[in-house]
């Protein structure tokens, strides 16, 4: 693993994988057993609907990864982290940071703004923090702010995926950035997690791959819609939330919208909470996956996922190493 990456992290991580926040998907189960599985897993803090809800969830996820780390000391069982937008339309901002001093969850990721007071309170008690772009402008951005790392969006990513491929965009923030580099938008295996890395990616973020799992709090129709999609069940569009973002085709039309005829409404402000209840009904009726999607064929728990990616990752490694005709190039 990269020797950019603090100890404390590369000797807890299986692989070095982080499982995405995502809206109405990602809850303190999902993060728990991630974390003992050996990722990093992570929630929205807006996912609880209330600041004692937040607490709540953030003091179970601390007490069970706790109480495993007793139990199995030899055991690699991952940090966790949250994702706090920083818009100043998040009304909740302020209270949510206080929570952060609180419970201190070893990772932040920060969304929609600038994350140098987030960035201040975090390195106060110890954390990093990442910050989510999806453009090289909004990368130089985050860079200046002190940020630890930086998460690159890239095309076809689930959610609000960026337009860029990412060998160039790897390539491009490489040019001025020499911190933690983490890579998004369709990563759904071990090989795609070794191929993040010859990038020059130092972990992989996956949001798709970990919807169909049994600790989501996504539904059981959204699970069983993935199981049977594939890359051309996404439509990339902005008719749903006002913002460009990748959805399931099924999902659409299974909520009566005529494909054919698809109309943006009026922009829908993703951070603030007096929005959060038009947000969640949006994409609550309407479900979101990347263009990796075909790689997802059961619903299993979190822990399997991450023993069969660990396997596809060494598999790939070693064939890597022993190809011939690579060794010779």
């Amino acid at each position: 693993m990269s020797s950019l990456l603090p100890v404390n992290i590369t000797e807890q991580v299986e692989l070095p994988v982080i499982a995405a926040p995502m809206f109405l998907v990602s809850g303190p189960e999902m993060v728990i057993e991630g974390c003992k599985a050996g990722i990093i897993g992570t929630f929205p803090l807006l996912n609880a609907r209330t600041g004692e809800i937040l607490e709540d969830w953030m003091n179970q996820i601390n007490a069970e990864l706790d109480q495993a780390r007793k139990e199995e000391p030899n055991r690699k069982i991952a940090p966790w982290g949250v994702n706090l937008i920083i818009h100043r339309s998040n009304k909740r901002f302020e209270t949510d940071l206080e929570l952060l001093k609180k419970y201190q969850p070893p990772i932040v990721i920060t969304s929609l703004g600038n994350p140098a007071e987030v960035v201040k309170v975090v390195h106060e008690y110890g954390g990093l923090v990442f910050s989510d772009v999806i453009s090289t402008k909004h990368a130089k951005k985050a860079a200046t702010c002190g940020v630890d790392g930086l998460i690159l969006v890239c095309n076809r990513a689930g959610g609000h995926g960026g337009t860029i491929n990412p060998v160039a965009f790897v390539a491009e923030v490489k040019q001025f950035w020499n911190g933690i580099t983490i890579l998004a938008g369709c990563l759904s295996s071990g090989r795609d997690v070794l191929a993040a890395q010859v990038l020059g990616a130092d972990f992989a973020y996956m949001g798709t791959r970990f919807i169909a799992t049994t600790e989501a709090m996504a539904s059981e129709g959204y699970k069983e819609m993935l199981v049977e999609s594939d890359v051309d069940d996404i439509l990339y569009t902005d008719a749903i939330s006002g913002v460009n973002a990748n959805f399931l085709i099924p999902s659409l039309q299974k909520a009566g919208l005529d494909l054919d005829n698809l109309q943006r409404p009026d922009k829908i402000d993703v951070a603030h909470a007096d929005h959060h209840e038009n947000e969640a009904k949006a994409w609550k009726d309407v479900w979101s996956a990347g263009q990796g999607v075909g790689a997802i064929k059961n619903v299993q728990p979190i822990a399997e996922v991450v023993r069969e990616m660990k396997e596809e990752y060494q598999q790939a490694v070693q064939m890597v190493t022993s190809n011939s005709s690579i060794s010779k190039v």
